[in-house]
């Protein structure tokens, strides 16, 4: 399976944020491909590289024109839509990983008492694989210099805006990823 092929697929008329797409997932699956490593737990590592070339698929969906997105579902979607795209191409599995990289993974009380619109269910990271994407997935924002890696203090910031409970399943993953 080339990710880029059906990053192609959706993405054609797209180039620029194609581009963007591209760098950004590149960043991740490089970093959790050595976080997994480093976590020493028994990951693939093929997979973990072809899921995070595609776990932000559906942001092509999504109104976020400061990243190049001019769609018109809301960003905090685009997990949920991007599960949908691959599941429509039978990969589940790397469906799974788009649905729960946002944050630090989503509980369902987060998603019920924040009122997001998305579906009324847990939609955390289970897998080691899902897990080391998620994690790595903070470190590099698509908005500014996409290139440009987040200090963990930066991260454990961002997550604290979200609440304890983020902060607290952030650094659970750091736990097992972190240096």
């Amino acid at each position: 399976m080339n990710p880029e092929e059906i990053i192609d697929t959706f993405y054609a008329g797209s180039p620029a944020l194609r581009a963007l797409l591209l760098t950004h997932s590149s960043l991740v699956a490089c970093k959790a491909r050595e976080a997994a490593i480093r976590s020493g737990q028994d990951a693939d590592l093929r997979f973990i590289h072809e899921a995070a070339m595609l776990h932000d698929i559906g942001i092509i969906h999504t109104d976020a024109p400061g990243i190049l997105c001019e769609g018109t579902e809301p960003y905090i979607r685009h997990g949920v839509i991007g599960r949908d795209m691959l599941d429509s191409l039978g990969l589940h599995a790397h469906a799974l990983v788009c649905e729960r990289h946002t944050g630090s993974g989503l509980t369902a009380e987060d998603i019920i008492s924040r009122n997001l619109p998305l579906p009324h269910r847990d939609l955390c990271p289970i897998s080691i694989e899902e897990k080391a994407i998620c994690y790595t997935d903070k470190f590099y924002s698509k908005s500014g210099d996409p290139t440009k890696e987040k200090t963990l203090e930066q991260v454990r910031a961002e997550m604290a805006r979200f609440g304890e409970m983020s902060l607290a399943r952030f650094d659970a993953l750091h736990s097992i990823f972190g240096n």
